[in-house]
Formats: C-alpha cells, sequence, structure tokens
C-alpha cells in the first residue's frame, strides 16, 4: 500500500513538473514573441520622422503606443502603421497631441470654416455637419447620406493643428430609394422657389436636407425668418413625407 501511494506521489510530481515546464516554455515563447513584434513596430516608427517622439511596447501581442505627435492625424497614422504589423492583436493607443496650442474658440472657428469651403457641391446639400470645441477635443455631429462626406470632415479635422482628440458623432443615412426620391424633390422644391434659390448659388451655404426613413429635417442658416418658414412650407408639400422638422437658423438671432 505504501509502495502504491510513493508511485502516486512521484507520478504527481512528475505531472506537477511537466505542467510547470509547459507554462514556463509557453511564457517564454509568448515573450519571445512579443519581443519580435516589438522590434518590428519600434522599426516601422523610426522610419518615419514625424514619429521620433512615440514609443513601443508589447503585452500579449497588443501593441501600446505612448510619447507624443504634433498633429492628432500623425496619432491616428501611428496606430495604422502598428495595426499593419503582422501578428499584431490589437493596439492602445496613448499617444498624446502637444501640437501648437490654440484657444477653443479659433480652432471651432477655423474647422468650421475649412469645412464649409471644402464640402461644397450637389452631395453636400445633403451633409449637416456641426462641431463644438472643448479644451482642444472636437465634437462633431451630423448626418451624411454617403460616408464620404464624414471622412472628408474627420479627416479635415484631424489634420488641423490644435486638434488634440476627436468625437465622432455623425450618422451615416441608411440606403434607400424611397429617401433619394425625397431629397431630390424637396432640393427641387426649394432652390426653384424663386425667393429661396439665392441659397444655391453660394456653395458653402446650402440649405441642408436630410431625410432618414421618410423624415425630413432642414438644417443651415438662412437670412430671415421669412426665408426659414417658406423653407417649411415647400418641404412640407412634399409627397410621401413623413414628418418635417425645421432647424433652420436665422442668421443672427
Amino acid at each position: 500500500m505504501t509502495g502504491k501511494r510513493s508511485i502516486m506521489k512521484l507520478a504527481g510530481s512528475l505531472l506537477a513538473v511537466g505542467l510547470l515546464s509547459a507554462t514556463l516554455m509557453a511564457e517564454t515563447a509568448a515573450s519571445r514573441y512579443d519581443n519580435q513584434l516589438q522590434t518590428a513596430v519600434t522599426q516601422k516608427l523610426a522610419s518615419k520622422t514625424q514619429f521620433n517622439d512615440v514609443k513601443a511596447s508589447v503585452e500579449d501581442g497588443i501593441v501600446t503606443l505612448t510619447g507624443t505627435v504634433d498633429l492628432y492625424q500623425r496619432k491616428l497614422d501611428a496606430a495604422k502603421l502598428a495595426r499593419k504589423i503582422s501578428n499584431a492583436q490589437g493596439v492602445r493607443n496613448l499617444i498624446a497631441v502637444a501640437g501648437p496650442i490654440v484657444s477653443d474658440a479659433q480652432l471651432e472657428q477655423k474647422l468650421a470654416t475649412k469645412m464649409r469651403y471644402v464640402r461644397n457641391g450637389y452631395d453636400s446639400t445633403f451633409d449637416f455637419f456641426a462641431l463644438n470645441v472643448k479644451d482642444g477635443v472636437v465634437t462633431v455631429e451630423g448626418h451624411d447620406r454617403t460616408g464620404v462626406g464624414r471622412d472628408e470632415a474627420l479627416a479635415d479635422i484631424a489634420g488641423m493643428p490644435g486638434v488634440k482628440d476627436v468625437v465622432d458623432n455623425i450618422s451615416v443615412e441608411p440606403v434607400s430609394q424611397f429617401d433619394d426620391g425625397l431629397r431630390l424633390r424637396t432640393m427641387r422644391a426649394i432652390y426653384r422657389d424663386s425667393v429661396l434659390s439665392r441659397y444655391a448659388i453660394d456653395p458653402a451655404r446650402p440649405i441642408r436636407i436630410i431625410v432618414a426613413n421618410g423624415h425630413i429635417t432642414l438644417y443651415g442658416s438662412v437670412d430671415n425668418k421669412m426665408d426659414k418658414d417658406l423653407a417649411g412650407i415647400r418641404a412640407n408639400q412634399i409627397f410621401g413625407a413623413f414628418s418635417v422638422e425645421n432647424k433652420l437658423q436665422v442668421v443672427g438671432s
């Protein structure tokens, strides 16, 4: 009986040693894997002068980026570069944007002007973006018909000096032939009106027409309350619209 117990104890000890050995080997392999990944990311970062102050560390395949860059766009670019490294399981982006200090009011004005004059043309009639800046963090709200406008707007924001972070609250409207028909009919009703047609002349100041699942919302700014009310009347005359919400702002009000 004693012999059997001794054999069982020995077997248990050997099993424990085997498990410990396997665990140590797995940890060693994981450590080697992390070191190789960290070296690869570090080399990629070092090849770009804009990432001179960015550092990378790796644990369990997760790349953590720290340090500073001078533009928010470069923070995004560093994370994109790290994600492209083979076997990277994920990226934790803790890079700080340490570029020029710009007041929130100045930054909001610069962004509003840039977005207003870059986003123009036919599609811009069906996009709407609103900005808010707090401590360099830009929150952008709005609606976009295709997603192209959202991407362009976010690129404009990310490349602006002074932006520290971006909160994207832009929704992309559902694909719908019904909604597209409402958009076109609403645009024609508003811009063919002799009083409202002038808002089609300046591409930076169109009356924005947002349609989602049959519901029409008007955004933008107009010169007076009469123009606002008239735009609402024209939109309410569109056959098939489930509802119309008039959020046009009267300049100076």
